[in-house]
């Protein structure tokens, strides 16, 4: 039997880029892009926090489960306020591990939890409907331009 480091270290497929999103300032409207170039202290264009919480990414497959726990179909990407929307791989299971995103390498941290914001975005129960889904804040490994459809796969 597999020893559960090995396990852990384990992954079904790669995912891919599904949607980019910038927020140039606070407060401001989400602004999707097809690509975008990663700096060291985020993406460029976004109002990026370097260190740990460089770039924000969120899995495509919790935008429907937050939606039905809202009781309506998957959110849009924008309200969640994320840079990088990822398909088909577990981004919970590469926690504390370097991401190859396009062309760069990012370093998965901690939860990015939701913020009060939900409430005013999803209504009554958003910030609820969001906890355990908000996706995951990132540290910049390796700049790098990253496009819609690009490969996600842990570097190791």
């Amino acid at each position: 039997m597999a020893e559960l480091k090995e396990l852990i270290a384990g992954w079904a497929q790669v995912g891919r880029v599904e949607w980019i999103g910038l927020r140039p300032e606070r407060r401001a409207q989400m602004r999707a892009a097809d690509s975008v170039r990663v700096a060291a202290d985020g993406l460029d264009g976004d109002r990026a926090r370097a260190g740990k919480r460089a770039v924000t990414l969120v899995q495509a497959e919790h935008l429907a489960a937050i939606g039905s726990y809202l009781g309506q179909g998957p959110v849009v990407p924008e309200v969640l306020r994320r840079n990088i929307v990822v398909g088909g791989i577990n981004l919970a299971a590469l926690k504390g591990r370097e991401v190859r995103v396009g062309e760069a390498v990012l370093l998965l941290t901690v939860i990015c939890a939701p913020c009060s914001r939900m409430e005013e975005a999803l209504g009554a129960g958003g910030y609820s409907a969001v906890r355990g889904h908000g996706g995951w804040c990132a540290e910049v490994v390796q700049p790098g331009l990253i496009r819609i459809g690009d490969l996600v796969a842990p570097v190791d």
